[in-house]
């Protein structure tokens, strides 16, 4: 069979940020994610693009994360005036991001509310699962991708040849936290995949709370702040969901009796974009999994316990920094690239008291990857805001709270397929992580491009 889709990859398709596909089918112009690079990894300007942004037809966004929707708002000031089209959630969660976004980018603060405006009015949320038509013969259908909130994976069909593509977004574990599990692909001609962790196996669901309640009870006895750098964007509220289980299931109360009510240090959301995602979430829980609407619809607000703060002021934020452990700090951004997460560390990082707990993944060249890598070495250091700081605080890397599948999940993901694909296409990803999961799915009989 044919193919009429002409697919040209603009990002993250030797990295991991930056996604950003182009399709070209019977005359439509269809990109998949438009988003911003982070660290490292490298940027390719509009103006070098195959195509202009005023001539796309279509954006499709698979979930909310900036290195997936980032460079909307360039994309719009370019003369991008096609249709947005995304899941639900991802529509409630795209103006509070990118708002947030623009406040650390170029772009004059008297264009904002223009750029917010075209955004809203430009963009559909879609449910998952049913199918749709676009124009000249072409449908798309979007399952859930358990990413994070309103994340999704797109199958588009050229309606007269039947051939189809499918592209995974950022695929999520199995277990996360408030999320259903990643639906079953149906099949697909050629698969677009991302390969984050392609060369790793992450902790089970059980043993990283057990790791987190280990890291929480060492920061109490040693009246110490554990600093926890987290995306404001799902790995926030998957973090409190874990330390509401920790603090009221019955078992966890038994193997952590120190974090208990009577001397449990207090929680602070140090982010006003995660406190402003964490009230988004609390407001879709129709999309939340079984077990986070039964704990609800029981009284217990997954989300949401006693002893936790919200830090909402600048003013409030200067206090924190100088306070006394023990204390739990949330803070954005998620790699330590700025934010409220960079004043904590500058404070605390060399305090041998203290803990860094990273739960996600740290691209190469931002201050989170030079953290995790030199923590252990005599005298290891790291930038922060131009200042040199020596690493005396324990660093931990939680790896099974990544909101990425490992690579055990990505094969079984397309193994549930009802066909082999034709071809697979790796993205995102660094360059072990493909080569080590191109390796794994061509033993298993795939054609890995």
């Amino acid at each position: 069979m044919k193919s009429k889709f002409n697919i040209t990859h603009l990002g993250a398709e030797n990295c991991v940020t930056g996604s950003c596909h182009l399709i070209k089918a019977n005359g439509l112009n269809i990109m998949v994610d438009c988003g911003m690079v982070q660290g490292n990894d490298p940027a390719n300007a509009m103006d070098s693009w195959p195509i202009k942004p005023d001539k796309i037809d279509y954006l499709f966004l698979t979930h909310a994360h900036i290195d997936h929707i980032g460079r909307v708002p360039e994309l719009i000031q370019n003369g991008f005036s096609g249709e947005i089209i995304c899941s639900h959630p991802t529509k409630a969660l795209l103006i509070p991001m990118l708002t947030d976004a623009m406040t650390f980018s170029d772009i004059p603060k008297d264009d904002v509310a223009n750029i917010e405006k075209a955004i809203d009015d430009l963009s559909w949320g879609f449910e998952c699962g049913e199918p749709f038509d676009l124009q000249k013969g072409i449908s798309f259908k979007m399952k859930r991708a358990g990413h994070i909130l309103g994340s999704c994976f797109i199958r588009f069909e050229d309606k007269e040849t039947g051939y189809s593509v499918l592209f995974s977004g950022d695929l999520g574990a199995k277990d996360t936290p408030i999320l259903p599990d990643p639906e079953i692909p149906e099949t697909a001609d050629l698969v677009i995949l991302e390969s984050t962790y392609g060369d790793r196996l992450h902790d089970d669901r059980t043993e990283r709370i057990n790791r987190l309640g280990q890291v929480l009870t060492r920061s109490l006895a040693d009246n110490g702040k554990v600093f926890i750098p987290a995306f404001s964007l799902g790995r926030t509220q998957e973090l409190l969901y874990e330390m509401d289980r920790i603090f009221s299931d019955p078992s966890y109360r038994e193997m952590f009796p120190e974090l208990q009510v009577q001397n449990r240090p207090p929680v602070f959301v140090d982010s006003p974009l995660g406190l402003e995602i964490t009230k988004i979430y609390s407001s879709l829980s129709e999309y939340w999994d079984k077990e986070a609407r039964k704990l609800q619809n029981k009284g217990d607000h997954p989300i949401d316990f006693n002893g936790l703060y919200a830090v909402e002021n600048h003013r409030d934020h200067l206090k924190l920094c100088d306070a006394r452990g023990p204390a739990i700090i949330l803070a954005g951004s998620g790699m330590c690239t700025g934010g409220r997460i960079v004043a904590h560390l500058t404070k605390g990082i060399g305090d041998p008291k203290n803990d860094i707990l990273f739960v996600g993944y740290q691209a190469a060249g931002t201050p989170g990857r030079a953290i995790q890598d030199y923590a252990d070495k005599p005298g290891g250091y790291v930038y922060l805001d131009g200042d040199r700081k020596t690493i005396n605080a324990k660093v931990h890397a939680l790896t099974g709270y990544s909101a990425h599948a490992d690579q055990n999940s990505l094969v079984d993901w397309i193994a549930s397929m009802p066909e082999k694909p034709r071809a697979i296409k790796l993205v995102h990803g660094e360059d072990r992580a493909r080569s080590t999961l191109k390796k794994v799915l061509e033993k298993r009989g795939y054609t890995v491009q």
